[in-house]
């Protein structure tokens, strides 16, 4: 014996018993088929030979590193331009648009990814650009503040670059540093932090290239299925 959806016992078999037993019948138009109709019931899922696999699977951007490190940025960017920033000033509009700019494309290029490797490519590519682009801006506030921006052999770099390397690292990893009093210390984290927005996009676009190069775009996919499925015939 179960219970039904707001906790009454239920036994449908009993009850069909015991109306069999007293002699009842429904009315036709009451009837019930205990059967699903066959245009409810779930289809079986294809096998990758059934389907052809000429889309391969993409989307998935929420696994990438280089999405995860170039939200961090967007995060951190709020909140700088918010401190040094004016909100009526060009600048603040242009960075927020860049770090956005870096974040997005690398989210619209994956999920483009299943039917045009030019797209995501082109996209991936424009994450980049834009993402040198907002440094650039972090590398004009630190000229005009005369501030030093750090090598990669300054203790703090290297603390950043171990944080970096954090499983699972996010704004708060990093809010300390961006939110820090100093703004030397807040400036050249974020620098850090684009300066990876920048290198991993460079791997992605080789490894895109490499897949590119190994197993074509959509086009070729669809003929090698296209023959695939009538050789079979």
């Amino acid at each position: 014996m179960g219970k039904g959806m707001f906790g009454t016992a239920t036994n449908e078999s009993s009850s069909m018993n015991r109306s069999k037993t007293m002699g009842t019948k429904e009315s036709k138009g009451t009837k019930k088929d205990p059967r699903p109709l066959p245009s409810l019931k779930s289809l079986r899922s294809l096998s990758k030979e059934e389907i052809g696999g000429f889309i391969p699977p993409h989307g998935g951007y929420q696994t990438l590193l280089s999405y995860h490190k170039a939200l961090v940025v967007f995060q951190a960017t709020v909140y700088y331009c918010g401190r040094f920033v004016g909100k009526k000033s060009r600048t603040y509009d242009q960075m927020i648009q860049a770090a956005r700019s870096g974040k997005q494309n690398i989210l619209e290029g994956s999920q483009a990814s299943g039917t045009s490797k030019e797209t995501e490519i082109k996209l991936t590519g424009v994450a980049r650009s834009s993402q040198e682009e907002l440094l650039e801006d972090y590398r004009d506030f630190m000229r005009e503040r005369r501030i030093e921006e750090w090598d990669k052999e300054h203790r703090y770099a290297r603390r950043l670059s171990r944080l970096n390397r954090t499983p699972g690292a996010n704004y708060d990893t990093f809010k300390k540093g961006v939110e820090h009093p100093d703004p030397a210390i807040c400036v050249n984290v974020i620098a850090g932090l684009i300066k990876v927005t920048c290198y991993l996009p460079d791997q992605q676009l080789r490894r895109l290239e490499r897949d590119f190069l190994k197993e074509g775009g959509l086009r070729e996919r669809m003929t090698r299925a296209r023959l695939a499925s009538h050789s079979k015939l």
